[in-house]
Order: structure tokens, then C-alpha cells, then sequence
């Protein structure tokens, strides 16, 4: 075998003249010099994502630090410095003390858990339902559904207030009300759902059918346990819109303390003629909300991500 090599800056040509075959043979300092270049780019993109981090994370930081600025030794309104002269509790204290904090809290905790309950029931059997079944108009029904996704919900606030009014599920009535609002057209956000039971064998279902199970019982002991990083998700979802709502909770209980939800309680701290002494407190009373949806995303992150990319998969 007849071997002839020739170099180029990046690559060693080897032709075997006998067989007519050339290979290149990448030369030590073309794979030092690709190893700096990757370096540079993730050092780039690294550097990148921790200027965006911090962006991010700074109002955060400051809604804590805030937080413990005391309104009693300092000024309880806003200031032209980030961290506190004087650390204190005072503000997580006054919430304690005040008893419609935590009447709001509690007003919201129901409503986002009864909220998840129902919602997570709803999305799931809807999901499963349009996976699963062939039926005549199941095409139209997704079609007409995703359309109306496209319009904001926003648009149909008036006529649903005065809904609402004419059940007497306003003011006094305000947290059934918002469960009935938030739980009514649930079924409508089945598309993540229905992907991840798409990615589910079928034939399942029917080895369980065929030794006599309901569709009901299939979805239930077969389906749902294999189904947890979905369920956790829809779950988180449902739990978090009504957690931090504000917009549609202030028109329903409006001009009644104790129908409020935190977000629009807080909001109206700071929207009084107090609004300077309120603020520390305001940001006490954040820092407080954030912490159910912050330990839920950090106990559930890994759940939450398979639901979502699970049920990208097929749609």
C-alpha cells in the first residue's frame, strides 16, 4: 500500500493510492484551536445569562431588602437607597398583627386550592378525553376552541361581572364567585395535557378494556399513575392564576375588605393617601406571597419541566 501525506493548516490529507481513498486527519492545532473558540462561546453565552440573571433577580432582591427596612426608625415610603439603614421586622410584624392580611391570604389560599382541584379534574378528563376518543365533532370542537383562546379574556369582564351581580356572587359573595369564574372554562386549556397522553401507548387502554375496565377506571388506576409529572403541572398551573390575580378579583369584590384576595388587599395599601407608610409593608406582604409559588416551583421543578416537554411532544 502506496501512502502519500500532504498538510493543510487545519487538516493532514492522507491518500492511499492503491485503494484511491483520501482521509483527512484533523492535526493537533486545528483541535486547539476549536477547543479555544468553544471556550469563548460558552464563556460568552455564560456571561450573557448572568447579566440577564441579575436583571432579573434585582427587583426581587429589592422587594426583600425593603421588606426589612423598618417604617418606624425610617421612612415607611419609598427612598433613594436599596439597602436598609436599619434592619427590622417591624412590617412582618404589623401583617401579623393586622388581622385582613391574612384574611386576604386566606381568601386567596381557598380560592387558588379549590381552584387546582377542580380545574386539574376538568383539563385532565377533557385531555384525556379528546386523546382517546373519536367522535363527531371532535375536529370542530379543538378548532373552535383554539380560536377562542386567541381572544384575551379580558373582553368578556363586564358581561361576566354583571353575571355574577345578578347570583348575588359578588362583593359578599366575591370567592365563590371567582371559583366559578376561574373554574368554568378550564377545560379549554387541554392542548399540553392532551400531547402528553398522546405520547401514552394506546394499546393500554384497550388490554384494559379487554379484560372488562371502564373508560373511567382506565383513566384512573391505569393512565393517571403513569401521568404524574402532567398532573403536577396542571396542577401548579391551575394554582397560580388565581394565586396572582388582580384585574378581574378587584371588579368582583369591589368596595368589600373582606372578599378581597392579596394582590388587589395590597394594592389597595398602596393606593391610599397612606401610600408612603404603607409601602415597607407592602413589600413584607410580597415577599409572604411569593413564598408558596417559590417552594412550589423548587420541590415540583422536575415534574414540571417532563409535563411540559412531555406534552410538546405530540398535539
Amino acid at each position: 500500500m502506496t501512502t502519500k501525506k500532504t498538510s493543510i493548516p487545519e487538516v493532514d490529507i492522507e491518500i492511499d493510492q492503491e485503494k484511491g481513498v483520501i482521509r483527512e486527519v484533523k492535526t493537533e492545532k486545528y483541535l486547539r484551536s476549536k477547543k479555544n473558540h468553544e471556550k469563548h462561546v460558552n464563556r460568552s453565552i455564560y456571561t450573557i445569562l448572568v447579566i440577564m440573571s441579575i436583571i432579573w433577580l434585582a427587583p426581587f432582591v429589592f422587594l426583600v431588602l425593603q421588606s426589612f427596612r423598618s417604617y418606624l426608625t425610617e421612612s415607611g415610603g419609598m427612598v433613594d437607597y436599596v439597602i436598609p439603614h436599619h434592619f427590622s421586622l417591624d412590617n412582618y410584624r404589623y401583617l401579623f398583627q393586622d388581622g385582613m392580611f391574612f384574611r386576604w391570604y386566606g381568601n386567596t389560599l381557598i380560592i387558588a386550592l379549590v381552584c387546582a382541584v377542580i380545574q386539574t379534574c376538568m383539563v385532565l378528563s377533557v385531555s384525556y378525553a379528546l386523546s382517546r376518543m373519536r367522535f363527531r365533532g371532535r375536529k370542530l370542537f379543538m378548532n373552535v376552541v383554539l380560536v377562542l383562546g386567541m381572544f384575551p379574556g379580558f373582553l368578556t369582564m363586564i358581561a361576566l361581572y354583571f353575571l355574577l351581580k345578578q347570583l348575588g356572587l359578588t362583593q359578599e359573595g366575591a370567592i365563590p364567585g371567582l371559583i366559578l369564574i376561574y373554574c368554568a372554562s378550564s377545560g379549554m386549556g387541554y392542548y399540553i395535557s392532551k400531547g402528553f397522553f398522546d405520547t401514552i401507548p394506546k394499546s393500554l387502554d384497550e388490554s384494559a378494556r379487554i379484560d372488562g375496565a371502564s373508560r373511567a377506571l382506565v383513566f384512573w388506576k391505569i393512565i393517571m399513575p403513569m401521568s404524574k409529572p402532567i398532573v403536577i403541572y396542571t396542577i401548579m398551573m391551575a394554582f397560580m392564576a388565581p394565586w396572582g390575580d388582580y384585574v378581574f378579583a378587584s371588579y368582583v369584590a369591589l368596595g368589600r375588605a373582606e372578599s378581597y384576595n392579596v394582590a388587589v388587599g395590597l394594592y389597595r395599601w398602596v393606593n391610599t393617601n397612606d401610600y408612603q407608610g404603607y409601602f415597607t409593608r407592602f413589600c413584607a406582604g410580597g415577599v409572604l406571597v411569593a413564598i408558596p409559588i417559590t417552594l412550589l416551583f423548587m420541590f415540583l421543578q422536575k415534574y414540571y419541566v417532563e409535563g411540559v416537554t412531555g406534552g410538546a411532544v405530540k398535539g
